[in-house]
């Protein structure tokens, strides 16, 4: 059964109120969105060569982890544009992070209840 121009057009309009509408992130917020990255890359840098064990050993590891953790946010949100996204979207995203928590979890767990030995010297 052939379908009408119209008939077509229809179902294009109703799946268009279904999908969502789709949001056009503006080019001085994607440059805005590209500075705070570059000066997470710079910061990065920096606290490369700075020795923060004074403050507790492993504190570079934290900060370079928590600035690559602003820097994801950042991309995740506005470049794969979750930001504007149906709560779905949201909530997989939320499920991939609490997915990548469980896997630090149990790597920390394991790497702390080792004995002394190759590895852990």
């Amino acid at each position: 059964m052939a379908h009408t121009h119209d008939e077509h057009k229809n179902n294009l309009d109703s799946h268009d109120e279904h999908s969502g509408a789709h949001h056009i992130v503006s080019i001085p917020l994607y440059l805005m969105v590209f500075g705070i990255l570059m000066v997470g890359t710079i910061l990065t840098v920096l606290v490369a060569f700075v020795d923060l064990d004074h403050i507790f050993p492993g504190a570079n590891t934290l900060v370079a982890l928590t600035i690559a953790f602003v820097k994801m946010t950042f991309v995740m949100l506005y470049f794969m544009h979750v930001k504007y996204s149906s709560k779905l979207i949201w909530l997989t995203a939320i499920a991939g992070f609490f997915w990548l928590a469980i896997m630090f979890a149990y790597t920390m767990q394991d790497y702390l209840t080792r004995s002394q030995g190759v590895f852990n010297g």
